[in-house]
């Protein structure tokens, strides 16, 4: 990927509201340039969704997020794609993603309630084929997404020291 694409990346990144007259002024470069580097990005799936991030605390509607760690058995000439498939098309499902060390599969889950979480880990996750085991992690609070900070920071109020 040229670097052109990675800088226009990087900018949409931080504001997908950005546009592209917006992009080539702070790039310094052609408005078409950066307008085809977006639509062959997104044709090449690259650029999968523009998403907007919500602090869901400050909002009446709370949902209750749970990160459940997968233990699996992988299938044979499949490994772990089969399961993962399964289990990510479940609408509850928000993430899924194959981990290095004390498990292989990390799923994020989102519901209405605990109740609702914990019914879908015990009535469809649980008893899929080759899942050996579940650890249910719920999200109390979260405080940075994204790298975009959620809290108010209150000031800092440490002397200057200088040497």
């Amino acid at each position: 990927m040229d670097a052109l694409k990675l800088k226009i990346l990087e900018l949409l990144k931080e504001d997908a509201r950005r546009s592209a007259e917006l992009i080539a002024t702070m790039l310094g470069t052609a408005e078409d340039e950066v307008a085809r580097a977006i639509s062959e990005m997104e044709a090449d799936k690259v650029i999968v969704k523009y998403a907007t991030v919500v602090n869901w605390s400050k909002v009446d509607d709370e949902k209750v997020t749970a990160l459940i760690e997968v233990q699996i058995t992988p299938e044979r000439g499949r490994g772990f794609d089969a399961i993962a498939e399964r289990i990510y098309l479940y609408p509850e499902v928000k993430s899924v993603y194959l981990m290095s060390g004390a498990y292989d599969l990390l799923v994020e889950v989102e519901g209405n309630s605990l109740k609702q979480v914990a019914s879908f880990v015990s009535n469809k996750l649980s008893p899929i084929d080759r899942v050996l085991s579940t650890k249910t992690n719920f999200i109390l609070k979260k405080y940075k997404q994204d790298g975009i900070i959620f809290e108010d920071q209150a000031d800092d109020h440490r002397m200057l020291v200088s040497p």
